[in-house]
């Protein structure tokens, strides 16, 4: 079959059953595309049953040493990708689904643009709406929904699009050298979106294309709904790299702002789980702790140097 310049790149971490389910369907029927999945390794039993089931269904096997987080992992994917001529990447979470019909929406959208990074709406399992578009706070690094930008009165804001489900051509994939470092999971996305923008890249939602999104199934069960609790690297993670990312992308003035509203918006960050979680066990309130101390002492290096 010849290929068509497409190719789905997928990070799993003991993913095997949720690719076999998700990722398996999908690149039956994506004639001309190409599949990388990289194996962030677990165990010799996951890294046996991913090599059965790429073989099985054609897919390139990436196989690092370690676990290199999502950012690095989509890297590597997408490295491979490009040296064989890759012109279009679809990233794709292996908790995430999409049809082919709206896999070439994305790309009849970012048609002949050499710098497009394109999302379609996300919907979680039961139907509601996991991500249609988010803004990212300039003024303090706080997170919300697109839609209710106009609500909130909102202006120094800027939209920023999930990693769960990407298109992104190889000319801007190169301008902005893919994924930053220093992240392991969370906030990649915002970055990626930032400097994309930057580079004079289309960054926006596609609402004519649709995928779903059973939010955690990489690290447990997915979540079918809205208002369940979160990991607690969901948590550690989000809170810290909130910092890193300011670390890394915006002026001195910029950083002692977040690094000033660091214990209220990680406050807001545990409460996207619910309070009850919190008479269960304390492992929430530490991971934020944790992610508060780490991404404090990522952004006063920022501002010391």
């Amino acid at each position: 079959m010849t290929f068509d310049g497409l190719a789905v790149i997928v990070v799993g971490y003991g993913s095997s059953r949720l690719l076999e389910q998700n990722l398996a369907p999908l690149t039956r029927r994506l004639d001309g595309a190409r599949t990388i999945v990289v194996d962030n390794r677990t165990t010799d039993e996951e890294r046996q049953a991913m090599r059965r089931l790429s073989a099985a269904e054609g897919w390139e096997l990436v196989e690092p040493d370690g676990n290199l987080g999502f950012g690095l992992g989509m890297n590597a994917g997408a490295e491979r990708a490009l040296a064989q001529g890759a012109t279009h990447l679809l990233l794709l979470n292996p908790d995430a689904t999409i049809e082919p019909a709206d896999v070439e929406t994305l790309r009849a959208t970012a048609g002949d643009e050499p710098f497009a990074l394109l999302a379609p709406r996300i919907l979680r399992p039961d139907g509601t709406v996991w991500f249609d578009g988010s803004d990212l706070h300039l003024k303090d690094g706080r997170i919300t929904a697109s839609r209710k930008r106009e609500q909130l009165g909102l202006t120094d804001v800027e939209q920023w699009l999930s990693g769960a489900c990407l298109l992104v051509t190889a000319e801007l994939w190169r301008a902005i050298d893919g994924f930053g470092d220093g992240y392991f999971l969370y906030w990649e996305d915002v970055e990626l979106s930032y400097r994309a923008r930057r580079a004079g890249g289309r960054v926006e939602v596609v609402p004519e294309a649709t995928a779903v999104h059973a939010e955690g199934g990489t690290q447990g069960d997915g979540h079918a709904s809205s208002g369940e609790a979160k990991s607690s690297t969901y948590y550690y993670f989000n809170i810290r790299n909130r910092l890193v990312f300011a670390s890394r992308n915006l002026d001195r003035d910029a950083v002692k702002r977040w690094r000033r509203a660091s214990l209220p918006i990680a406050w807001e960050v545990l409460l996207q789980g619910g309070r009850r979680q919190f008479l269960r066990s304390p492992a929430p309130l530490w991971a934020a702790f944790r992610g508060v101390r780490d991404g404090l002492r990522a952004a006063r290096n920022s501002t010391s140097r």
